[in-house]
């Protein structure tokens, strides 16, 4: 069994999108971190860097317990311990896969949660900061459809870990920008997505969960 300390946050639904699509039992431990939760030194023996998601996979590698933080070393290794093709084991499949998870760890996830930051929770309202990381977040909307446009997923024909990742952050800037229309190829894929069982429930986990 695998115990998920989560919260609803981009990163807390790749963890629970990923358990569902893989069809793993797992128990959901809310950290709500509206409440600095994710402090307490019990968490913090599980997720040094106080970040949600985190698991502990009862059955770790060597049959021992394991725990893991940081969202995408996540999806890594359950699509490992699973053997499953939402991460190639052929090396130029891999890569792939690999280039596409670091765009969102790099540049998807610091981007877009700054501009919901700057633009909807900072105390003052900073016209450069707001600015800065709107243009910084659309032009990286860019790059994913013009992506989009030339593959089904962002890994290129398969559904991955990639898309997995992305797809929580996608909708925040949609809520943010109100409409990602403008990214056609974009909204397409969220749409096909955001249709799928798995990301419907893992979506839905966490709300559910909070506390």
């Amino acid at each position: 069994m695998i115990d998920l300390y989560t919260f609803p946050t981009p990163n807390g639904f790749k963890a629970s999108i990923m358990l569902e699509e893989l069809g793993l039992p797992y128990n959901v431990h809310a950290v709500n971190i509206t409440k600095d939760e994710q402090f307490t030194p019990e968490f913090l023996k599980i997720s040094p860097n106080n970040k949600i998601p985190a698991i502990v996979d009862g059955e770790g590698p060597d049959g021992k317990p394991i725990s893991v933080f940081e969202s995408g070393a996540i999806l890594v290794y359950l699509a490992q311990k699973t053997k499953s093709p939402l991460l190639p084991s052929d090396p130029r499949g891999f890569t792939t896969v690999m280039e596409w998870l670091f765009f969102q760890m790099a540049s998807v996830g610091p981007m877009f949660g700054q501009m919901n930051h700057f633009g909807r929770f900072a105390p003052e309202k900073i016209p450069y900061g707001i600015n800065r990381y709107t243009n910084e977040s659309k032009r990286i909307l860019g790059v994913m459809d013009k992506r989009l446009g030339e593959n089904a997923y962002l890994a290129g024909s398969a559904y991955s870990i990639a898309d997995i990742a992305c797809y929580g952050w996608v909708r925040s800037a949609e809520t943010y920008l109100q409409s990602i229309d403008t990214w056609s190829n974009v909204k397409r894929w969220a749409d096909e997505l955001g249709a799928r069982p798995a990301v419907q429930k893992g979506m839905k986990v966490p709300q559910l969960n909070k506390g």
